[in-house]
C-alpha cells in the first residue's frame, strides 16, 4: 500500500483537466477564440490596405475560423478532450497563414498577436506538458512568419515573447484557482469543486434534456481503518480507491472527494440503471466495502435536493447492511407503481412452506415459512428477491413488509385453530431496513395483538449479512423483540459476513443453513464436512438448525444423519396457499410428503374452516 507521497497519477489527471476543463467550458472558451479571431480577420482582411501577400487566402483562414468555431460552439460539449489540441493546433496555423499571406505588413504584425490567443486556450485547459508542446509550436510559427516578411530576424521575439509570459501567467492563475476546487489529498475535485460542476451539468442538463445521475459512495467502517492502522493508512486507502475509480470512468464523468470517506460521482447523460450498473463496476475494483446511494435528475430540481436525495439513498444502504448500492429514485418504474397499487388493494399472495421434523417417522409439520407471491404484468420475469429489491429501493418496504406479517399471522391463526394439536411456529422474512427503523419491534407487537397470534410462536428471519450490520438499531429491535417472545433466525446462514465470536453474541435462537450447502450432498460423493461442523455449532451454541432446500430422499437421510432435526424443501412440499395447505395436512394426518399410510399418531382431522 502507497504512502502519502504517492499519489499516482489521479493529481495528474486532475491538473490536466481541471475543474475549469468540462466539456461545455472547453467548447464555449475554445469556440469563442475562434468566432472573435475569424470575424475579426475578416474585418481587418476587408479594410485593410496594401496589395502584397494574398487577401483571398487570408480572407478564407479568417472564414474557415469562423466555421470552426461555431461547430464548437454547437458540438463541442459532444466531443472529447483531445480533439481541443487539434482545434489548437490548427488555430496556430490559421495564424501563421494569415501573418505569412496579409496584405500589408503593419497589419501582419498585428495579426501576430492572435498567438495570444492560443496561449490562453492551452493555459486554461492543458496540462504543463502540453501547454509547452503548444507554445512551442506557436513560437516556432511566430519567429519564421514575421522575419519572413522582410523584417529584421529578431522583429518575432516580442510577439512570441509575450506569447509564452501570457501562457505561463494564464496557466499559473489557472492552477492557482483550481486549487480552491481540488482535494489536496487524493487530487479528486472536493466539495466545492464538484458542486461547481454539479450547477454546470443541471445547466446543461436542463437545455438538452438529456439525464443526469449523481452517485454518492462512502467506504465502510472506515473509522475502524484509521483507528486501528493509523490515518497514513487511512489516507492511503484514499488515494488508491480515487485513482482506481478515475481510471474506470471517461473525461465527463467526474469524480470528487465530497468529504472524508465520502466520494460524489456526476454521471451525464447516464440513466439510473446505467448509472447503478457502474456504480456496481466500481465497488467491484477497490477490496474495500462500500454502500452507495444513485440517483437521477429531474428538470427544475436544483443541486442541493439532486444530493439530498442521493444521501437518502446512501443512508439506506448503510442501515440495510452496507456494502451495496440502493436506488433512490424520483420517479418510479412501473414495476414499482404496480407494486405501490398492489399493496394499496391488498392484491398480493402470501403462501407457505412447511417446516418439517427429520427422523423415521416420518417428516411431520412443525412450522410454517410464510412466501410472498405476486405475478407482476409491467415485468412477469420478476424475481421475490427482485421485487423486494424495488420495493427497498422506492420507499414501498415498510407497507410491503406489514401487510406480509399481518396476511400471515392471520392465516396462521386460522391453522393453529384448525390444528389445535400442534404448535405450529410461523416463520417470516424481515427487511434489514424495516429492522433498522427505531419502531420496528412496536410495530410488530402492534400486528400480534391484532391477529392474536402468539409472540412465542412467531419467528423473524434476517439475513446473516443484515445481522452483522452491526446497526445500533437494528441490534436494539432484535433484542427487544426476542424480549417479548419473538425468536429471531438467522436466514442463509453461510453465506453472510459474521464471524463465529459474533454469532454467539447476536441475539438469535436459529440458524437456516443455506440451501447452497444442502444442495452439495450427492450420492457420489461424502457429505460436506461443513455441515457437520454447523451441527456441532448450533449444539455449542444452543441454537435449533433448519436445513433449507431439500429436495431429495438422500439429503434428508444425510441431514439426519448428521443430526439435524428439522428441514424444508421441495421433497416435503413446495409452497401453497393456506386453504391446499390445511387440506394437505389434514388428508396426510400432519405428514408431510409423506408416501406410506399415515398414522394416526394422536391426530384429528377437522373440517377446512376456510372452505
Amino acid at each position: 500500500m502507497r504512502g502519502i507521497g504517492s499519489r499516482g497519477d489521479t493529481r495528474t489527471r486532475v491538473r490536466t483537466a481541471s475543474a475549469l476543463a468540462t466539456a461545455m467550458v472547453m467548447a464555449r472558451t475554445t469556440g469563442a477564440f475562434y468566432v472573435m479571431g475569424g470575424v475579426l480577420g475578416l474585418t481587418i482582411t476587408a479594410i485593410a490596405p496594401g496589395d502584397e501577400g494574398n487577401r483571398p487566402l487570408v480572407a478564407i483562414a479568417a472564414f474557415i475560423a469562423l466555421l470552426l468555431g461555431l461547430s464548437l460552439l454547437i458540438w463541442g460539449p459532444r466531443m472529447p478532450h483531445s480533439a481541443h489540441h487539434v482545434y489548437v493546433g490548427v488555430a496556430t496555423v490559421l495564424v501563421t497563414i494569415a501573418v505569412y499571406w496579409f496584405p500589408n505588413t503593419v497589419g501582419a504584425i498585428t495579426l501576430a498577436a492572435f498567438y495570444v490567443f492560443v496561449a490562453c486556450d492551452a493555459a486554461i485547459f492543458f496540462s504543463w506538458r502540453l501547454l509547452t508542446a503548444h507554445l512551442a509550436f506557436a513560437v516556432v510559427c511566430c519567429l519564421w512568419v514575421v522575419p519572413s516578411r522582410g523584417l529584421p530576424w529578431w522583429s518575432g521575439i516580442i510577439p512570441s515573447g509575450i506569447t509564452v509570459g501570457i501562457g505561463i501567467v494564464v496557466g499559473i492563475l489557472t492552477r492557482m484557482a483550481a486549487d480552491a476546487d481540488i482535494d489536496v489529498l487524493t487530487g479528486l475535485l472536493n466539495r466545492r469543486g464538484f458542486d461547481r460542476a454539479l450547477n454546470v451539468a443541471i445547466a446543461q442538463a436542463g437545455r438538452t434534456g438529456q439525464g443526469l445521475a449523481l452517485v454518492l459512495v462512502d467506504l465502510d467502517r472506515f473509522q475502524k481503518i484509521n483507528d486501528h492502522l493509523g490515518h497514513r493508512a487511512g489516507d492511503a486507502v484514499l488515494q488508491r480507491v480515487g485513482d482506481t475509480w478515475a481510471k474506470l470512468l471517461t473525461p465527463d464523468q467526474r469524480l470528487a472527494r465530497y468529504g472524508g470517506d465520502a466520494f460524489a460521482l456526476l454521471l451525464p447523460n447516464t440513466t439510473e440503471q446505467a448509472a447503478i450498473l457502474l456504480t456496481e463496476q466500481l465497488r467491484a475494483a477497490v477490496t474495500t466495502g462500500c454502500s452507495a446511494g444513485v440517483t437521477s435528475w429531474q428538470p427544475g430540481e436544483s443541486g442541493s435536493l439532486l444530493v439530498s436525495r442521493a444521501d437518502v439513498g446512501l443512508y439506506r444502504a448503510k442501515q440495510a447492511g452496507r456494502n451495496r448500492t440502493v436506488l433512490e429514485s424520483s420517479r418510479q418504474l412501473p414495476l414499482a407503481v404496480e407494486l405501490r397499487e398492489a399493496i394499496d388493494r391488498g392484491a398480493l399472495d402470501v403462501q407457505y412452506q412447511p417446516i418439517v421434523t427429520l427422523g423415521e417417522a416420518g417428516a411431520k409439520a412443525v412450522g410454517v415459512e410464510a412466501l410472498l407471491r405476486w405475478s407482476s404484468h409491467a415485468q412477469p420475469e420478476v424475481t421475490t428477491e427482485g421485487l423486494i429489491r424495488v420495493a427497498e429501493e422506492y420507499d414501498l418496504i415498510a407497507d410491503l413488509d406489514e401487510l406480509v406479517l399481518r396476511r400471515a399471522c392471520a392465516d396462521a391463526a386460522r391453522l393453529q385453530e384448525t390444528f389445535a394439536q400442534l404448535d405450529l411456529t410461523l416463520n417470516v422474512n424481515v427487511s434489514g431496513l424495516e429492522l433498522a427503523q427505531a419502531e420496528y419491534a412496536d410495530r410488530v407487537a402492534g400486528i400480534l395483538a391484532d391477529s392474536g397470534w402468539p409472540a412465542d410462536q412467531l419467528v423473524l428471519e434476517v439475513t446473516e449479512s443484515e445481522l452483522a450490520a452491526e446497526s445500533e438499531t437494528a441490534i436494539a429491535n432484535l433484542h427487544k423483540l426476542r424480549e417479548r417472545g419473538v425468536r429471531i433466525a438467522i436466514d442463509d446462514f453461510g453465506t453472510g459476513y459474521s464471524s463465529l465470536s459474533r454469532l454467539a453474541t447476536l441475539p438469535s435462537d436459529i440458524l437456516k443453513v443455506d440451501q447452497s450447502f444442502v444442495a452439495s450432498i450427492r450420492s457420489d460423493s461424502p457429505a460436506p464436512p461443513l455441515l457437520g461442523v454447523i451441527a456441532a455449532l448450533s449444539k455449542s451454541l444452543d441454537l435449533q438448525v433448519i436445513a433449507e432446500g431439500v429436495e431429495t430422499e438422500y439429503q434428508a437421510a444425510v441431514l439426519t444423519e448428521l443430526g439435524f432435526a428439522l428441514a424444508q424443501g421441495y421433497h416435503y412440499s413446495d409452497s401453497q396457499p393456506v386453504t391446499e395447505l390445511i387440506n394437505d395436512l389434514n388428508e396426510r394426518s400432519g405428514l408431510v410428503g409423506a408416501s406410506s399410510e399415515p398414522s394416526t399418531n394422536g391426530w384429528i382431522p377437522v373440517e377446512n374452516p376456510l372452505d
